[in-house]
């Protein structure tokens, strides 16, 4: 395979991951230890969620073919894209917590549903409950109601079950 042909594959690559991902965030890797990167990216993938460094050049005739032109001012430098796929929150929290203790990465530019979104979006996209969160959440307001409703049925069949038995015991009196 030629290295035309390589570059091509890869653009491809990068391309379906750039249009197949709900969130995708770019950071400046810079300062990393092999043991830090090793220790991110078995965060990403117990999270499910792809890293991959791609030379600019390529990620930026991708992100062209795309129509994604707002993230080509960005790719300057060391570039790691960290892909989410099922989870939109996952990589910015997951770089969050780790800039945090390592203080070593910078947010470039992030990508939510096909549009551009900047470091402060990024940090909002961050601070925004997981998947999971939401459903528990969810689950939880949805299964309050029937609670309150069983509560209340059974205080109507206690108040019942005391009027019958005061009623039983003044007949026996």
């Amino acid at each position: 395979m030629s290295a035309r042909e390589q570059k091509a594959q890869i653009v491809a690559e990068i391309k379906e991951k750039l249009s197949g991902c709900s969130s995708a965030i770019l950071i400046d890797y810079r300062g990393l230890t092999v043991e830090e990167v090793t220790q991110l990216r078995s965060d990403f993938r117990n999270n499910e969620v792809d890293y991959k460094v791609y030379k600019n050049t390529l990620t930026e005739i991708a992100a062209k073919e795309l129509g994604l032109d707002g993230l080509v001012s960005y790719l300057k430098g060391p570039t790691a894209i960290a892909f989410g796929v099922k989870d939109p929150v996952a990589p910015a929290k997951i770089l969050t917590e780790n800039m945090k203790k390592l203080k070593k990465m910078e947010f470039k530019v992030g990508l939510v549903d096909g549009r551009v979104i900047d470091v402060d979006g990024i940090k909002a996209l961050a601070d925004l409950p997981s998947r999971e969160e939401l459903i528990a959440k969810m689950l939880g307001s949805m299964n309050a109601p029937i609670s309150g409703l069983v509560n209340v049925l059974g205080g109507t069949m206690r108040s019942l079950l005391y009027a019958l038995n005061a009623v039983k015991e003044s007949k026996e009196a």
